[in-house]
């Protein structure tokens, strides 16, 4: 799953849960049954897990450009010359 596909998985798990939770106490608070409220809840969890937990192909969209190990070796990462302080030392007086 991609970045912008993670993004997907989670403003569609919000949503859907949001939804469910309305839908289950708007259901459970007209038929006057709590135990009919959690069941359309859990049933929507559940189905918010099955289509946001796996790496479906629509996640997968925008996928990453990695470099070929060729390509590594041209570019070297450039060394590090040793920590740099930004504190300025303190005057005496």
């Amino acid at each position: 799953m991609d970045w912008q596909g993670q993004k997907v998985a989670e403003q569609l798990m919000q949503i859907m849960l949001v939804v469910f939770a309305i839908g289950a106490f708007i259901t459970g608070y007209f038929m006057g049954s709590f135990q009919l409220m959690l069941f359309i809840y859990a049933g929507g969890v559940v189905l918010t897990t099955l289509i946001t937990i796996p790496n479906w192909p629509f996640f997968n969209r925008h996928p990453l450009q990695w470099l070929d190990p060729s390509e590594i070796e041209k570019h070297p990462k450039p060394q590090a010359t040793g920590p740099i302080s930004k504190k300025q030392p303190a005057k005496k007086q």
